[in-house]
């Protein structure tokens, strides 16, 4: 899998994390523990580029850095 940047927070409401691929528009995982968000995070990026190669949609390319917010 390729390093696309992630941005990983705490939801106020629930206390639950949050992952956002800022790289893969639309792609983001939940988990109640920062393991979990990261192991949901990376079935959701695989699932929106089979999904986007499916389409034949351009898939951005990473920029390789990994970002804790």
């Amino acid at each position: 899998m390729q390093t696309y940047s992630l941005a990983i927070y705490r939801s106020g409401q629930d206390q639950a994390f949050i992952a956002e691929v800022p790289e893969l528009p639309g792609c983001a995982a939940d988990g109640k523990t920062y393991r979990e968000v990261l192991a949901n995070v990376q079935i959701v990026m695989k699932e929106w580029i089979a999904t986007a190669q499916e389409l034949g949609r351009p898939i951005p390319q990473p920029k390789g850095c990994l970002v804790f917010a």
